[in-house]
């Protein structure tokens, strides 16, 4: 019996205390968890069930005006959902939008308008399933003049959709209208490509930016130019119209140079020597015409293809010397390569086939024979390389279409973002 109740007390006293273990287990567990769910509610992961009315807000607010049509314009319920948003312009059409899947979030999924009145009416449920309406109207700015972006070539010439350029190729951004707040313009102009290369904008005027890498792209790279104008102020009331797009790519590597020490065009392809063309250039010396001295030299620098024709009527009265001056005249000339906006072509000559090679006689085109300048012509595509070497007179200027005799700390230095303007 002695050894009975000894061990009664013995499991009497284990059974207690192994309560007495799970209690604390129990409450440490408690404790634990209690401090989790405290962590968890401050820290926003669980949030109190709030019983009540749906709590909406609207951006922009009540009767705001002159908002930005891109700005950002949104429906939300902080507290409940929403089962319904319109949104309506002033002449009834419905202004398409988009809902998050739990239903408390709507956004508008097309740009609005400029000068345009908009309504939101708003139906939401609260958490005590209570559904309430809710109005606001907003109207956007009316801009005092808008202006579109035409992207080109130097020539003026639109970048053709999927085209295929030279590796020399320079983007221009050409706005209609004066732009005054340049620095705003060009954040919203953009040119990406693949591979990935350095570039800049520069401002030849108020009108114009031009883009070009640090050097001359690889063949075969994607270029992608975009204006995200649309919706911003650039100065003085001038908003963007729209946004503008386009993509090309760059072909083969041609690069030709003129060098007036030898009289010759060597033609390049991907690095490889393709053709070598005698010619004669620029004879030299000025010609005064009234107020202004005419130049015969073709300046040295690198030229880059504007366009082409075949005939082309060439008259000298169009750069100021009479035709039927001294030294005037107007010819019509097949296969014409044009290289600067002031006339500079390499184009059929047979009339100085003899000078070709030896002797500069032109007023400053680059003269070949018929074979040659036949050939050249159905091998150039805008954007390709031409750069003159060692002849005399002024160096090519920008607005020549010179805009890679700019190194590139001087390129840099035109764009509106410059630290150095």
């Amino acid at each position: 019996m002695a050894s009975t109740n000894n061990g009664q007390r013995r499991r009497r006293f284990l059974g207690g205390w192994a309560r007495r273990l799970m209690l604390a287990v129990l409450v440490v567990v408690g404790l634990v968890g209690g401090v989790q769910l405290t962590s968890q509610l401050r820290s926003g992961q669980l949030s109190p069930k709030i019983s009540g009315p749906a709590q909406i807000t609207i951006t922009p607010g009540p009767n705001a005006r002159d908002v930005n049509p891109v700005a950002h314009v949104q429906v939300e319920a902080e507290v409940g959902t929403l089962d319904e948003v319109r949104m309506v312009n002033e002449n009834g059409s419905t202004v398409e939008g988009v809902m998050t899947p739990d239903n408390t979030v709507w956004k508008p999924v097309v740009p609005l308008g400029y000068g345009r009145n908009y309504t939101l009416t708003v139906t939401g449920r609260g958490t005590n399933d209570v559904v309430s309406e809710q109005v606001s109207s907003f109207s956007t700015v009316q801009p005092s003049n808008q202006t579109r972006v035409s992207f080109t070539t130097t020539s003026e010439a639109a970048l053709r959709e999927g085209g295929t350029y030279g590796v020399g190729t320079v983007i221009v951004a050409h706005f209609d209208e004066p732009i005054s707040d340049r620095a705003a313009a060009e954040r919203q102009l953009v040119v990406t490509t693949d591979p990935a290369v350095e570039g800049s904008w520069f401002w030849v005027d108020d009108q114009n930016a031009h883009w070009r890498p640090e050097r001359y792209y690889a063949p075969g790279t994607s270029v992608t130019a975009e204006a995200k104008i649309y919706g911003i102020g650039l100065g003085d009331g001038l908003f963007g119209q729209e946004d503008t797009r386009v993509s090309f790519r760059i072909g083969d590597a041609h690069i030709s140079i003129a060098d007036d020490t030898t009289k010759q065009v060597s033609v390049f392809s991907n690095g490889t020597l393709v053709r070598t063309m005698p010619t004669s250039m620029g004879m030299g010396g000025t010609e005064t015409v009234g107020s202004q001295t005419l130049s015969f030299w073709t300046p040295p620098g690198t030229y880059t293809v504007m366009d082409k024709g075949s005939p082309v009527i060439m008259d000298s009265a169009t750069f100021g010397l009479p035709r039927n001056s001294r030294l005037g005249y107007r010819e019509t000339i097949n296969y014409a390569t044009r290289i600067s906006t002031d006339g500079i072509y390499l184009h059929q000559l047979d009339s100085t086939v003899w000078a070709q090679g030896n002797t500069n006689t032109s007023h400053g085109c680059l003269n070949l024979n018929g074979a040659n300048a036949k050939w050249f012509y159905d091998f150039s595509v805008p954007g390709d390389v031409v750069e003159v070497r060692n002849t005399g007179g002024p160096p090519l200027k920008l607005a020549q279409n010179g805009d890679w005799t700019l190194s590139w700390d001087q390129w840099r230095q035109g764009s509106a973002l410059s630290p150095h303007r």
